[in-house]
């Protein structure tokens, strides 16, 4: 079953001086403008909700892994870095994500990582972005 997901967004003026709002189909906003995007500078930016979804899709992915193993986690914690360069667009996104997993060791918590990283539906989505998983460090 295809399930469909709905945002939308609005923007008046032009790039330099304009400003919108960015809306996430559950009624959540976030203001948006040139300057929060180009020079880190107030509000969100679609960058920002790119690494949102990358994080929250990782973190799925990587829990469906472990679970399928017999390894349902405790809790996991992951955040995404995504690189906007104006100009060229979204250049890389770093994934970092650590956790509490009982039954496993460390190496077995990365190597799980590093699939969940290739498998994530947001990962396959941003084919054309250079990914990376910059850690995954496992809790006691």
């Amino acid at each position: 079953m295809a399930i469909t997901s709905n945002g939308s967004a609005t923007w008046s003026g032009d790039l330099a001086t304009g400003s919108g709002t960015a809306t996430l189909g559950g009624g959540s906003s976030f203001d948006m403008s040139w300057k929060a995007r180009a020079e880190s500078q107030g509000g969100t930016t679609p960058e920002e909700l790119i690494a949102a979804a990358h994080a929250s899709c990782f973190s799925m992915a990587l829990s469906n892994i472990l679970g399928e193993a017999g390894h349902a986690p405790e809790s996991l914690s992951t955040s995404a870095k995504v690189t906007f360069v104006a100009g060229t667009g979204i250049t890389t996104s770093a994934l970092s994500v650590s956790g509490r997993v009982p039954g496993i060791d460390q190496a077995q918590f990365s190597e799980f990582a590093g699939q969940a990283e290739q498998g994530c539906p947001v990962s396959q989505a941003l084919a054309g972005v250079e990914i990376s998983l910059e850690s995954a460090t496992l809790e006691d």
